[in-house]
C-alpha cells in the first residue's frame, strides 16, 4: 500500500484551517460551493458539489478527532470503497490509488490523517492558543511546536504570560 504523499498531508492541514478565527470572528473558507470549488481546484482535487459536500463533512469529523472530542469511527463513511491496486513496472511495483468519486478529496483527507496518526502520533493538534482554530503539524525533532505560528499565536500567548507576570507582581 502507498503512503500519502506530501501534498495529502498539505490538503489534510489546509482543510483542517479552513474555519480559522479571524479579528475575533470565526470564519468558513468553504461556506459556498463557490469557495468550496476555488479551495477544491486550488488543491488539484475535482470541484463537484459532492466534494465540497464531502470536504465539509469530513473535516468537521476530522477537527473533532484531532482536538479528542470525536472518534475515529466517525471519518468511515469517507474511506468507503476506497482500493489501491499494484501494477508491475520496470524498477518494481507502483500503486493506483482509487477513489470514490464524489468523496476523493475527503478520502485523501482521511488517508492523509491516518499515516500521519500512525507514522507521527501526536504530532497533528490544534493550536496552544484557546482562542486560535487552527492546527499544526509539528516536524520539530523535540515534538514540543505549541502554535500554528510562533509570530502570531506563540507571541500573543509569551507576551499573555508576561502580562500577567508582571501585572501579579505589581499587585504583590
Amino acid at each position: 500500500m502507498p503512503a500519502t504523499d506530501e501534498t495529502d498531508e498539505i490538503l489534510l492541514l489546509d482543510l483542517l484551517n479552513t474555519t480559522p478565527v479571524i479579528d475575533g470572528s470565526a470564519r468558513d473558507e468553504l461556506a459556498t460551493f463557490e469557495a468550496g470549488r476555488k479551495w477544491l481546484t486550488a488543491h488539484s482535487q475535482p470541484a463537484s458539489e459532492d466534494e465540497w459536500r464531502s470536504l465539509i463533512d469530513v473535516r468537521s469529523a476530522l477537527q473533532d478527532i484531532v482536538r479528542g472530542e470525536g472518534e475515529p469511527t466517525s471519518v468511515a463513511r469517507f474511506v468507503e470503497g476506497v482500493s489501491c491496486r499494484p501494477s508491475l513496472v520496470a524498477d518494481g511495483l507502483t500503486w493506483t490509488l482509487n477513489l470514490p468519486e464524489g468523496r476523493s478529496a475527503a478520502a485523501r483527507a482521511v488517508l492523509a490523517w491516518n499515516a500521519l496518526r500512525v507514522s507521527s502520533p501526536g504530532r497533528l493538534r490544534p493550536c496552544a492558543n484557546l482562542e486560535c482554530r487552527l492546527y499544526l503539524i509539528d516536524h520539530s525533532k523535540s515534538n514540543n511546536a505549541r502554535w500554528c505560528s510562533m509570530a502570531i499565536c506563540g507571541n500573543r500567548m509569551k507576551a499573555r504570560r508576561h502580562y500577567e507576570r508582571a501585572r501579579q507582581a505589581r499587585t504583590t
